[in-house]
């Protein structure tokens, strides 16, 4: 497991306030990758964060056939490539598919495991195999617990340089909770932890679209209060969906950031960054208080 991707898992280990994980939430169109690959390193660069580009080549799990799912596999891992070579950085993307990961693993820097798949042992132990780094997303379905031995099967599978992912537990049937205990308890897997604070916030299957079906919706004004909560913890990287113009995104609009305000929420988050001593235990002084 030597060479780039352990350089950069060190990085992103290392980084301070936090590292970046950012991006549409699916390939478009080459163009619009660019433009927001472009912009985004724009901004995390004058604020001095790393930045991991984000985005699929394919939502294999929407709610509806429907759905646009991205141009798929062999299209979208060219325009990702060419965002690597454009604007030299690393970049993540979501397999879902034990078959998907060796070509995956070809272009992208860190694969991602879908938060439904986070069980799936060939799956994971494919994409270990890669030698790339692997962000385990938290199934909602799932305890905290679970993803030590998520984490664990990557290693395993000879490969240390893993993170894990809390992106919410379902609370009901259209509704997720993110417990910022969590953050505490998914140190347990012994590896980074980032926080999705933008599919944290979805409504899955919660709303309604005219002509019948469902899609899902979100709580995007409550994004800055999930990112402050993370931040203030003390996660070591966050993950969240940006686009230069969420209503009119085809996919997890209501739950995509927009990049205007960016630069804004992320100005805020290295602020209380500095501030906070979250990623470090507090010592708890229990013995009898004396005058």
């Amino acid at each position: 497991m030597e060479g780039p991707p352990v350089a950069l898992f060190d990085s992103l280990k290392a980084a301070k306030p936090f590292f970046l994980l950012a991006g549409p939430n699916v390939i478009e169109s080459e163009e619009h990758v660019l433009k927001m690959a472009k912009h985004i390193k724009g901004i995390t660069t004058k604020l001095g964060i790393p930045l991991v580009f984000k985005s699929s080549f394919d939502k294999a799990n929407r709610t509806s056939s429907k759905s646009f799912r991205g141009p798929g596999l062999e299209e979208g891992l060219k325009i990702l490539e060419k965002v690597k070579a454009t604007y030299d950085l690393p970049v993540v993307t979501d397999v879902h598919e034990s078959h998907q990961c060796e070509a995956v693993g070809r272009v992208a820097d860190i694969i991602q495991i879908p938060a439904f798949l986070c069980r799936q042992t060939d799956l994971l132990v494919a994409a270990a195999k890669t030698g790339k780094i692997i962000n385990i997303k938290k199934g909602q379905f799932c305890a905290p617990s679970v993803m030590a031995n998520s984490a664990e099967k990557i290693r395993l599978a000879g490969n240390p340089n893993v993170m894990v992912c809390e992106r919410g537990t379902m609370f009901g049937y259209n509704d997720l909770i993110v417990d910022p205990r969590n953050f505490e308890w998914l140190r347990e897997a012994n590896c980074p932890v980032v926080a999705d604070i933008t599919h944290a916030l979805q409504q899955p299957a919660g709303r309604k679209l005219d002509g019948g079906g469902v899609a899902s919706g979100g709580f995007r004004e409550l994004i800055p209060c999930i990112a402050r909560t993370s931040v203030a913890v003390g996660v070591d990287g966050i993950f969240m969906e940006v686009h230069d113009d969420p209503l009119n995104a085809p996919c997890d609009g209501p739950t995509q950031w927009p990049l205007r305000n960016l630069e804004e929420l992320l100005e805020e988050l290295i602020a209380i960054a500095g501030v906070t001593k979250g990623k470090k235990p507090f010592k708890i002084d229990l013995t009898p208080f004396q005058e």
